[in-house]
């Protein structure tokens, strides 16, 4: 792998089998559009997957994990032992994305890219930790060039594996705490916005919590403010945002659809989609989080997710959620009959 992999082209989906799609779904044994956007996401995964029988049959979740020295300013109402708390419970298969996964038989793994403390062999974990989390970005970068470089890495890797897996959709999700005011900043950065702008709750700050980190983003924009990805994650962001962001790159390269989570894996597509700006036409949107930011970044990447269910979890949660949904439109489009074979008559 060379050191700027993420340099390689994105691959192309098959535009004349998008065209035969829409054809066919004008074809199918219902009045047109009346499946509504089911019918659109059909069309693409038919596309991405070069055939007129797509299928969601094999679904690959990788949650990176990693902790943050912002938490030092006390932007969170959780204590940061809590990422490698949360680690375990993935392991033992108690949190609620390893609920979903077992449900809708998809593959879970953990990836830890940097909690504080080293932490012993887990099953379905795996360890590729870049550092004992981030550095404190209001004093200076959150990681160096080689940090980067490495956590990007962790998330090309992943990729690799769902698609050497089998993997029809890859689902990308984090564990850290203190991961939104890293995401705020980063997409702050990315996007020219001030902190206040982009900070929330987080997992449950009151007003005076949010102004608070508001004003730590603040401190690290004036810093360390840019509008070039890979600058804005290597100066604010996170080993797992970092991870994330190269899963999607290499999704896009392996040309494997991605379903985006919630407001923080937003902030990596985000950064990801700047970064190589034809990755988009790879990603859904799972749903808009109660997260306040959220819209915002989902705005500025034209992305209509598929669930508003004010789900502000992470881990994937809200992708697990929504991932039913790409399955049935798969389905729908590979398997209904249209009006010729079926013998119905046409309005």
């Amino acid at each position: 792998m060379s050191s700027h992999w993420y340099d390689d082209p994105i691959a192309a989906s098959d535009n004349a089998v998008r065209v035969a799609a829409r054809e066919r779904q004008a074809q199918l044994t219902k009045p047109p559009g009346s499946l509504g956007r089911l019918e659109e996401l059909g069309v693409m995964l038919a596309a991405m997957q070069g055939t007129q029988r797509p299928r969601l049959d094999q679904i690959w979740i990788t949650v990176f994990a990693g902790d943050h020295g912002v938490v030092a300013e006390g932007v969170s109402a959780f204590p940061q032992a809590v990422t490698a708390e949360m680690v375990r419970n993935f392991a033992r298969g108690g949190a609620a994305i390893s609920v979903l996964a077992r449900e809708w038989n998809a593959r879970l793994e953990v990836v830890n890219v940097g909690t504080a403390r080293a932490m012993p062999e887990l099953p379905g974990v795996l360890d590729a930790r870049v550092g004992p989390g981030t550095a404190n970005f209001v004093g200076g970068p959150a990681m160096t060039s080689e940090q980067l470089r490495a956590a990007l890495a962790a998330g090309h890797d992943a990729a690799e594996r769902a698609v050497i897996g089998g993997a029809q959709l890859f689902v990308g999700g984090e564990m850290g705490i203190g991961n939104t005011t890293s995401a705020a900043a980063v997409a702050c950065s990315l996007l020219g916005l001030p902190a206040e702008k982009l900070a929330g709750p987080g997992t449950g700050l009151d007003d005076a919590g949010i102004a608070r980190k508001a004003r730590v983003i603040e401190r690290a924009l004036a810093r360390h403010r840019s509008d070039r990805p890979l600058e804005a994650l290597q100066r604010l962001g996170g080993f797992e945002i970092a991870a994330l962001a190269g899963a999607y790159l290499r999704c896009g390269q392996l040309g494997v659809p991605a379903l985006v989570d919630g407001f923080i894996a937003t902030a990596a597509a985000l950064a990801a989609v700047r970064l190589r700006p034809e990755l988009a036409a790879w990603l859904f949107y799972a749903h808009c989080s109660a997260e306040p930011g959220h819209r915002c970044l989902l705005d500025a990447l034209q992305a209509s997710p598929l669930l508003a269910l004010d789900l502000r979890l992470g881990e994937a949660s809200g992708a697990a959620v929504a991932m039913p949904i790409l399955r049935a439109a798969a389905a729908l489009h590979a398997g209904m009959a249209t009006f010729a074979e079926a013998g119905v008559s046409r309005a």
